[in-house]
């Protein structure tokens, strides 16, 4: 038997198979929610998780008859997924999770039995403009997390920071619980200013894989004191005005742009940050390194944060979701049989 994962977001899902707790086989479709949300239809999302579905399992050396077990997370159980769930509210732990995990026939996708796993929001009722700060959500991360936490020795209170196109920020508590979260734009700021703002030309829109630790420390104090549209511009005016390299001016932007995920961290009433407060860092460079090195440079942090790589060999969305599927009971024979672990 494989187990195989199934991590769908806005514009792309990602499919993988299992074996020994190893991905034997995986197949990505340009296709998420955001499809549902342009077409108000669910066929180009429904047919996109088949068609990944299919490929994987053809170089796992199998088919959709196949014996498997599916599981499936992110933005699917969104209301524009195939499968919407509501979120569970904070505090949820893994056995949470789990118990609320839902498994739904499929028939036009597989005809396995599809198992959902819903996200999580923050517990706050009564949400105003007041106190919209204490609100947030996520589908897709609680998994992330709850796979990092599978995989490393992290004991909370922590705040672990997972980069990408919308970085969160999630807090655990020393009973391995999420109890907040918040969320930032800063990747897709990035990648808009990048690509398609007037600093376009400026960066020959593309980004660094080297950024100037110089030039990020200075991007992310002019940000700082001038404001982040201000700091911005003014990689323009290194553009036209000196010799600064690539790596420097995008170097610059980075610093700017992550600046605000630093103010986020200090200052967002969900995560309750304190100067000792341990932060966990796993994402891919520059993004986790440039923002480690801007919290090491930050005089608020007392504590230095532990920067994980991300391993692409094991993905944390899938090592989350099996983790998930090990404390549901009605699956425990199954699982052992599939990644061979004593459970």
């Amino acid at each position: 038997m494989s187990v195989v994962t199934v991590d769908c977001g806005t514009t792309n899902t990602r499919v993988r198979v299992w074996r020994n707790n190893t991905v034997v086989a995986q197949a990505c479709e340009p296709v998420g929610v955001r499809d549902t949300a342009r077409t108000g239809s669910h066929a180009t999302l429904a047919a996109g998780v088949r068609h990944a579905l299919t490929q994987a399992m053809a170089q796992a050396g199998n088919d959709l008859t196949g014996d498997c077990l599916i599981v499936a997370s992110g933005m699917i159980t969104s209301d524009a997924g195939l499968c919407p769930l509501p979120h569970l509210c904070a505090p949820v732990s893994l056995a949470d999770l789990a118990q609320a995990t839902v498994v739904q026939d499929m028939p036009y996708i597989t005809p396995h039995p599809v198992w959902f796993i819903p996200g999580v929001k923050n517990a706050l009722a009564d949400i105003s403009a007041d106190n919209i700060g204490m609100m947030d959500v996520m589908r897709g991360e609680e998994v992330e997390t709850f796979g990092l936490l599978a995989l490393h020795s992290i004991s909370g209170p922590a705040v672990i920071i997972l980069p990408g196109s919308h970085t969160k920020f999630v807090r655990i508590d020393c009973e391995q619980r999420i109890t907040a979260c918040a969320t930032s734009m800063t990747g897709e700021l990035l990648d808009l200013l990048t690509r398609q703002s007037l600093l376009a030309a400026s960066l020959e829109s593309r980004f660094t894989r080297s950024p100037d630790t110089g030039y990020l420390l200075k991007g992310a104090q002019a940000s700082r004191e001038s404001g982040f549209a201000r700091a911005c511009f003014s990689v323009r005016l290194l553009d036209l005005f000196t010799d600064a390299t690539h790596d420097q001016k995008a170097g610059w932007l980075l610093g700017a742009t992550l600046s605000t995920d630093i103010q986020t961290l200090k200052n967002s009433p969900a995560l309750a940050m304190t100067p000792d407060t341990r932060l966990v860092i796993c994402g891919k460079p520059p993004l986790a390194q440039a923002l480690a090195t801007l919290i090491d440079a930050d005089p608020f942090f007392t504590v230095a944060p532990l920067l994980i790589a991300e391993d692409a060999q094991t993905p944390l969305s899938g090592v989350g979701a099996m983790a998930v599927l090990r404390h549901i009971p009605a699956l425990t024979d199954a699982l052992c049989r599939a990644t061979g672990d004593a459970l």
